[in-house]
């Protein structure tokens, strides 16, 4: 199993020099992925947003930052908002990262957690369904074919023209992102793609049958299921003890969920509902090395996932913080992970 991180790189929303502090986070978020690289990590994925909350934008820009840094570690969106975006160039960006990051380059394309996007750049809610579905089409004709003929509804048709530059491998990995929507779901499979559920609350466990839904439609749909993979992205921290790392996820994770909350007519969290989603039922995959690995594999048990990706900086957790995480991730929670998951013996 893959093991990786993913980030919004969050900022402060309420700093006076959003320059600097955007330039702050971004540098630091390239180090972040530097040292994911050199610890062993698979992926590393960034989110596009378009919110004073987040810096993270353009993901396909940071990422080739982060791949002339690099060397193995996969870079990925987590995810592009394709709804609202061109898939030309879409695919255009991302094939040039693959090229700059010598064919380490996936698209994880998604609807998005906000909508800031659809009227920045012009595009109406009310076709919500129709821009991901028909931009999907576009982007999957673009991938397999060098040149395309495709017509639609929401952009311009575009008849046999090529996109440029290809891939290094001649296709980009492309995997759908959902939040738990069995129509997504389904799609999905329908489609052959792989597939990455977001579990940011409730018992992880009851995601479990979407899994099965998916891998059911890829059947029916006549696709090669053992070739299909999948990803659970969840929330979550490494520290050397179980309490550190209660302790310094807690203010900012909840100062998110909070404003996020607000907005959306959610009541205010606890500590106490924080510290029972850390539980071996929870959503949080939080504490010491020993701790996180036993959880992964737990759930992997559960999920049979292929990719298990951890959202660790959220909020403004401290640089430091984050680098000691990312750091007992490689060198301690993925050897113990992959030593359960063979059935030996992890830890003496």
């Amino acid at each position: 199993m893959e093991l990786g991180l993913h980030t919004f790189a969050d900022v402060d929303p309420a700093a006076a020099d959003k320059g600097r502090e955007g330039e702050r986070r971004i540098r630091e978020l390239i180090e972040e992925i530097e040292l994911a690289d050199q610890v062993g990590l698979d992926v590393f994925g960034i989110g596009e947003h378009h919110r004073p909350d987040y810096a993270a934008s353009a993901p396909a820009v940071i990422l080739a930052a982060a791949a002339a840094r690099t060397k193995n570690i996969r870079l990925a969106s987590s995810v592009t908002v394709l709804s609202s975006d061109d898939p030309v160039r879409v695919f255009q960006q991302f094939s040039t990262l693959d090229l700059i990051s010598g064919g380490r380059a996936e698209i994880m394309a998604g609807r998005g957690s906000f909508i800031e996007s659809f009227p920045l750049f012009g595009y109406d809610l009310n076709d919500y369904d129709k821009l991901f579905e028909e931009k999907l089409d576009l982007l999957l004709a673009i991938n397999a074919a060098e040149k395309v003929t495709w017509s639609g509804e929401t952009r311009a048709p575009i008849r046999g023209l090529g996109v440029y530059p290809r891939p290094l491998h001649g296709r980009l990995p492309i995997w759908i992102a959902v939040g738990g929507t069995p129509q997504s779901v389904a799609r999905a499979g329908a489609y052959g793609l792989p597939l990455a559920l977001a579990i940011i609350g409730g018992t992880p466990s009851r995601y479990a049958p979407l899994f099965d839904l998916y891998r059911e439609a890829a059947s029916r749909a006549g696709e090669d299921v053992s070739k299909l993979k999948t990803s659970i992205n969840v929330h979550g921290f490494i520290a050397d003890t179980f309490e550190a790392a209660a302790d310094q996820f807690y203010g900012p994770q909840s100062a998110v969920m909070n404003r996020i909350g607000a907005e959306r007519g959610w009541g205010p969290t606890s500590r106490a509902q924080f510290d029972l989603s850390t539980g071996p039922e929870g959503h949080l995959f939080l504490g010491d090395p020993e701790t996180v690995a036993k959880k992964i594999a737990a759930h992997h048990r559960i999920f049979r996932n292929d990719r298990f990706v951890l959202q660790m900086a959220i909020g403004l957790m401290p640089h430091a913080q984050i680098m000691r995480g990312i750091e007992l991730y490689g060198t301690k929670v993925a050897p113990l992970v992959r030593e359960l998951l063979a059935g030996q013996p992890a830890l003496g």
